[in-house]
């Protein structure tokens, strides 16, 4: 059996130590160079066409599976797949936790209003802030995968009334579910919090922008951990200067690093990481990948398969 690595950005040796040393022996796993030997699987993150091509086109290809080491899929999604080759992303390997610390703390910095505190502290102000009911601040959180439940369950733990929409119904412990375009302005109207973990497809493309933003609860606050695409920055800043919104904060961006000048780097009421809510892990994830090719290799189901219609 070989084994394919191609992941962008991504320092090969350790991966590759990493997979020797789970698959079993007589595996080969190479990082991949154009002319490569066939592969029977890839392991990948954002891998170029001409891999594709050559590993998945060719009469001579053999490959079967190309297994995405992070949860979205979205960059290998706007590649030319052949049908025969299946899509596996992650489960959580280690990331649903992250995301949910990410999420309470960003809410809770929001709710106790610690960003305040902070900048009286700094100018030597000894301030009090009258304390909130959470049951003025319901969250909203948008995509109900496997992250996404975990985030819900988590904010839920603090006693904040949750909502979460999705595109198929879902039933989740403590969370008002909604589904569908039929059932998203209601989920927006009742939402304060907006949180989202939706992956990225034609259909959530700039799925938070003016129109969306504005039917939240006046004074809303959005938390973006999914992907720049989801949202059009120009009109959350529009918000919240507005005063509809009260900020957000923000871990991912329609370009990746942000660029210097941006308005997110100084706006006061916008707080901004590197996309880091969620990390991959490499020694959980390598343990997933080798599961999941194993399983492949003996003919059984996977979890995390791709649809390439719904683009997840």
């Amino acid at each position: 059996m070989r084994i394919s690595l191609c992941c962008t950005h991504t320092k090969a040796e350790p991966w590759l130590e990493g997979l020797h040393a789970a698959l079993p022996l007589g595996t080969v796993v190479d990082d991949w160079v154009a002319g490569a030997p066939p592969a029977d699987y890839a392991v990948v993150w954002a891998p170029p066409q001409a891999f594709v091509d050559e590993q998945a086109g060719g009469r001579s290809s053999r490959l079967k599976a190309m297994l995405n080491i992070g949860a979205g899929v979205d960059a290998l999604m706007k590649l030319r797949i052949p049908p025969q080759v299946q899509v596996v992303r992650l489960d959580d390997a280690g990331m649903s936790v992250q995301m949910a610390e990410y999420v309470c703390h960003a809410l809770i910095r929001h709710f106790r209003e610690f960003d305040g505190y902070e900048a009286d502290v700094g100018q030597g102000k000894w301030s009090y802030r009258k304390p909130r009911s959470r049951t003025d601040f319901p969250v909203g959180v948008m995509g109900l995968g496997v992250l996404g439940e975990r985030v819900a369950k988590a904010v839920a733990q603090f006693d904040f009334p949750v909502m979460g929409w999705s595109r198929s119904p879902k039933t989740v412990e403590g969370v008002r579910c909604f589904t569908g375009e039929s059932q998203f302005d209601d989920f927006l109207q009742a939402t304060k919090v907006l949180v989202c973990l939706l992956p990225l497809t034609a259909d959530t493309q700039d799925i938070m922008r003016l129109d969306t933003l504005a039917r939240l609860q006046p004074g809303g606050y959005v938390i973006n951990v999914a992907r720049g695409g989801h949202l059009v920055e120009e009109d959350l800043i529009m918000l919240i200067d507005r005063g509809h919104l009260a900020g957000a904060t923000l871990d991912v961006f329609t370009t990746e690093p942000l660029p210097a000048g941006h308005p997110f780097w100084t706006h006061p009421k916008i707080t901004i990481t590197p996309h880091t809510s969620a990390r991959t892990l490499r020694d959980e994830t390598i343990a997933q990948i080798a599961g999941k090719i194993m399983a492949l290799e003996r003919g059984q189901a996977v979890a995390g398969l791709v649809d390439p219609m719904r683009g997840y």
